[in-house]
C-alpha cells in the first residue's frame, strides 16, 4: 500500500462508519414539526379519494377533523387549506372568496374550536372562486393587478376573523403583501402572519393540484403573473419587495426543481423560508414508488432532506403524514 494512504491524516469515512457516528455529524435534520400538511376540502358530506393525486383525499368537514387529529398525533403542527368550490358558486368577481359563511371560514372556525394548538394557514388567491380559473380578476383577457389586490385584502381579513393564524398569498400580484399587512393591521389582526409565495413559478408541475380543485384557467395561462422558470435573480427582487412590505415568511414553489432558488434566497434573508413540494412532484415520486422502481420511504425522505439542505426551514408536502411516521420510526 502506498505510504500516502498510510499517512493520510483525515479519512472522511471515519465519520460514516456507524449509524451512531453518522447521526452525530449530520448537517441537516428533518423533523415532523418542519412539515406543513396541505389539505383539500369540499362541501360534500362524503370524503372523496382524488383521482389526480392517488393517496390524497378531498375531505368533508367531518373528515377534515379526523385528518387534523391524526396530523397532530403525528407531530405535524400546521395545515394549509385548499377548497373545491362548486361551479355554480364561481363568479367573475370571485365573491365567494370573502363570504364569512363560505367553506374555508367554516372549516377554520371548526378546526380552531376543536384543535386550538393547530396552526391554520389559508391560501389567499381567487382561482378556486373565480369562474375564469385565474388567481386574479380578469377583464378582456387581462388579469388586473390592483383590482385583484383589493379583492385579496377582503379575503384575507375574512380569513383572519375566522381564525387563520397565517395567511399565504399565492396570487403573485405586485404589492399584495404590503396591502394585506395594512388591511390586517387596520382590522386589528396584527398577530396574523403573512407567508408570501415569494417565488411562485409558472410551472408544469401543478396539474394534479388543479385537477383536485377544478381550478385550471378556462383560457390562457398564468405566465403573465407567475415567474418564468428560467429566472433565479428575479426571485431575489421579489424577496426584497416582500421583506420591505412586511412578509413574516417567504416561499419558493415548486421545491425540487428550484433548489438553487431556495439556496439563493437563504443567503439573502434571515426570514424563515418555506418550500412547496407540489402535486406534480408528489405524483412523480408516488408513481415511481408504486411501480416498484423506488423505495417510497427512502426516496421521499431523501427528497425532503434535499429541500431542507438547500435552505428551507419549512416544507409543504403531501407526504407530510407518511414522512412524520417514518421519522418517528427512526427515533
Amino acid at each position: 500500500m502506498s505510504d500516502f494512504f498510510l499517512d493520510l491524516p483525515m479519512r472522511p469515512r471515519r465519520n460514516r462508519k456507524s449509524a451512531g457516528v453518522r447521526a452525530m455529524v449530520r448537517e441537516t435534520t428533518l423533523e415532523a414539526s418542519q412539515l406543513i400538511l396541505p389539505v383539500f376540502l369540499h362541501e360534500d358530506a362524503e370524503d372523496q379519494p382524488l383521482e389526480s393525486m392517488p393517496g390524497c383525499t378531498r375531505w368533508s368537514l367531518e373528515g377534515l377533523m379526523g385528518e387534523a387529529e391524526g396530523a397532530l398525533e403525528d407531530g405535524i403542527r400546521a395545515m394549509v387549506l385548499f377548497p373545491k368550490v362548486p361551479e355554480a358558486r364561481k363568479t367573475p368577481g370571485g365573491e365567494e372568496a370573502w363570504d364569512p359563511q363560505g367553506l374555508v371560514p367554516r372549516a377554520l372556525r371548526a378546526l380552531k374550536q376543536r384543535f386550538p394548538e393547530l396552526v391554520l394557514i389559508t391560501d389567499v388567491a381567487l382561482d378556486p372562486y373565480n369562474s375564469d380559473g385565474h388567481d386574479g380578476l380578469v377583464v378582456d383577457g387581462e388579469v388586473l393587478n390592483d383590482a385583484t389586490v383589493e379583492a385579496l385584502t377582503r379575503q384575507a381579513v375574512m380569513q383572519a376573523e375566522a381564525g387563520a393564524d397565517i395567511i399565504a398569498p399565492s396570487d403573485m400580484m405586485d404589492g399584495r403583501v404590503g396591502a394585506l399587512r395594512e388591511a390586517l393591521d387596520l382590522h386589528g389582526h396584527t398577530g396574523v402572519s403573512i407567508l408570501s409565495y415569494t417565488a411562485k413559478y409558472a410551472s408544469a408541475f401543478y396539474g394534479p393540484f388543479r385537477g383536485a380543485l377544478d381550478s385550471a384557467p378556462k383560457d390562457g395561462d398564468k405566465k403573465t403573473y407567475q415567474m418564468d422558470p428560467a429566472n433565479a435573480r428575479e426571485a431575489l427582487r421579489e424577496l426584497a419587495l416582500d421583506e420591505h412590505e412586511g412578509a413574516d415568511m417567504v416561499m419558493v414553489k415548486p421545491a425540487g426543481p428550484y433548489l438553487d432558488v431556495i439556496a439563493r434566497m437563504r443567503d439573502a434573508t434571515t426570514l424563515p423560508i418555506a418550500a412547496y413540494q407540489v402535486s406534480g412532484e408528489y405524483l412523480a415520486l408516488r408513481s415511481a414508488c408504486e411501480a416498484g422502481w423506488l423505495d417510497e420511504r427512502e426516496a421521499v425522505l431523501e427528497s425532503l432532506t434535499g429541500i431542507r439542505r438547500a435552505g428551507a426551514d419549512l416544507i409543504l408536502t403531501y407526504f407530510a403524514r407518511a414522512a412524520a411516521g417514518w421519522l418517528r420510526e427512526q427515533g
